[in-house]
């Protein structure tokens, strides 16, 4: 149960380092989403981007979305510590 919870903590971990790089680098207006390394990030990424992106449309020219994308990505990995430290303690 420690190496499922471990894996998919990191797991987590390092799809946040991805958004946080997808979203830094969209403010750069002339990067080319179909060249490697971007198609790559941009086909990892957006599709749970888009998942927010219906919910919360763009305001104003900007995009609020990966904010929530942030958050519930946080939150789940919250759930997922929570859960491990549930586990590992003693009955008593």
């Amino acid at each position: 149960m420690e190496l499922l919870t471990t894996t998919l903590t990191t797991f987590l971990q390092f799809y946040f380092v991805l958004l946080i790089a997808r979203i830094l680098l969209s403010w750069f207006p002339n990067i080319n989403w179909f060249d490697p390394p971007f198609s790559i990030l941009s086909q990892l990424t957006d599709p749970y981007l888009n998942l927010f992106r219906s919910i919360i449309p763009p305001l104003g020219g900007l995009d609020f979305s990966p904010i929530l994308a942030i958050m519930v990505l946080q939150l789940l990995q919250g759930v997922v510590l929570n859960a491990t430290r549930a586990f590992a303690s003693p009955l008593g």
